[in-house]
């Protein structure tokens, strides 16, 4: 299943679940002093899960443009040498502002991945984690999806309570993991905690999925206070979900990046090889293509501070990498092309701003 049509079955099975569509935000987040960019879907809605601010709908689905270089989410400098840290990506997100809580929750995101006429992962692939104290979410696992309690495991703060910044809306959440190893016919073995968290570190499982439910504002002093109506974010990367649709054990691999890939070889004169140690260089190239592309469009610009400063610490890390490859002429601009190519029918600003973005690149 392409990119293209994840986005799509996303958003049609949360519309027809009475979810308004509502449209990616910038990247520059409105009036938040506390974020560099918008680092997840649910930045958008921060005044709507405090309570500042009423919308004429109490549930929404997005998929939300993500930059993570800069700030306390920063992967910038992982770009290249892992096969899932990215400067861009895409969340998908649905959320209830106050309407449904854990158990529609749960229920909406089992059948989505699970039903043959959306994602259609089998279920026997797939585990689940909840916060360790979250004894009602390992119950509606088991209820709603059916999960046995030995591929349910309850984690720490550290891996299953999610907040957006040091301050703000934040609560326990529930990942849903996938296992890249599975083959059909094949039993799920039996894991104890310690075996599924050293393999999911490893790699052979793959967190595709992130039901973060929101019950509390954290003040800066740490304090936890609870928010007018427990809500619900959720958070599902579409570079992983179409990497596992497709196949693919690497993200780099899947379609939202090898049209840039194909695009830096000809550009260097020799094809992408997964397994040649300049293999990174390509993937810091395609990725960086991405983020600038659309920081471009969003209307931040290369300076010396602020965003400004990180959209130019990616632009030079990307000319680096294309100089190691050999390539002394300008690179990123043919490859940004490829990026308003493929994704300027989502995000029309892309296409809108294109001239810009090829001559700053």
């Amino acid at each position: 299943m392409r990119s293209a049509d994840i986005r799509r079955k996303f958003v049609a099975y949360f519309v027809e679940r009475g979810h308004r569509e509502v449209p990616s935000s910038s990247l520059v987040p409105a009036d938040d002093p506390t974020l560099l960019f918008t680092n997840s879907g649910m930045v958008q809605f921060k005044r709507t899960f405090l309570g500042q601010e009423r919308r004429d709908y109490v549930r929404a689905v997005t998929v939300q443009k993500c930059v993570r270089a800069g700030g306390k989410h920063n992967d910038l400098e992982q770009v290249g040498l892992t096969r899932r840290h990215h400067t861009f990506f895409e969340m998908l997100g649905n959320f209830s502002f106050g309407d449904y809580f854990k158990r529609d929750a749960i229920a909406f995101a089992w059948e989505f991945v699970t039903g043959p006429a959306w994602l259609g992962i089998p279920p026997e692939r797939l585990r689940v984690t909840v916060h360790h104290t979250d004894d009602e979410a390992r119950r509606l696992w088991r209820e709603v999806a059916g999960l046995p309690d030995d591929r349910i495991y309850g984690l720490g703060d550290k891996d299953n309570f999610w907040q957006m910044g040091d301050t703000g809306p934040c609560g326990p959440c529930s990942e849903i993991y996938v296992d890249l190893e599975w083959r059909p016919g094949m039993a799920p073995p039996a894991l104890a905690q310690d075996e599924f968290e050293r393999l999911a570190e490893e790699g052979r499982f793959l967190e595709i999925w992130n039901l973060v439910f929101m019950q509390f504002d954290r003040s800066a002093d740490g304090t936890l206070a609870p928010l007018p109506k427990p809500s619900v974010d959720t958070g599902a990367g579409l570079e992983r979900i179409a990497a596992v649709l497709q196949g693919e054990d690497d993200n780099f691999h899947a379609d939202t990046f090898r049209p840039l890939l194909d695009r830096v070889g000809t550009l260097v004169g020799r094809p992408y090889d997964r397994a040649a140690p300049e293999r990174v260089s390509y993937r810091v190239l395609a990725d960086h293509a991405r983020a600038v592309a659309f920081l471009l469009a969003d209307g931040v610009y290369p300076s010396n501070e602020g965003r400004g400063y990180v959209l130019r610490r990616i632009l030079r890390r990307a000319v680096r990498h294309a100089w190691l490859l050999g390539r002394r002429e300008p690179t990123l601009a043919p490859l940004t092309e490829v990026v308003v190519a493929e994704m300027g029918d989502a995000y029309p600003e892309l296409r809108a701003r294109a001239g810009f973005i090829r001559d700053v690149t």
